[in-house]
């Protein structure tokens, strides 16, 4: 078994208010939410800065080849999203 963790920190251009910034993030989280299933995902940080976002993304596997390749896939829905661009993503991978 492997868990994969990524950590994903979001600027977000075009928000000017924290309300703003939540209905982009909480739209971001619904689509990843019902695009990709059985992942664990939240916002982890950066809850009080309004354009930036720091989330945290778990997925549980049997080996870690589909584990990064379905990581991967999140990172790469993100990427396309037009209101908001990745500064740093990381990922780390824990066997059992």
């Amino acid at each position: 078994m492997v868990v994969g963790i990524a950590k994903i920190e979001l600027f977000f251009p075009e928000p000017n208010s924290l309300k703003a910034k939540r209905q982009v993030l909480k739209a971001l989280i619904n689509k990843i939410e019902s695009e990709f299933k059985r992942i664990s995902l939240a916002e982890v940080d950066g809850h009080n800065l309004w354009q930036n976002a720091i989330l945290g993304i778990c997925v549980v596997g049997k080996d870690q080849k589909m584990v990064d390749s379905k990581i991967t896939s999140i990172i790469n829905f993100i990427q396309t999203r037009s209101e908001l661009e990745i500064i740093k993503a990381e990922i780390d991978f824990i066997s059992y």
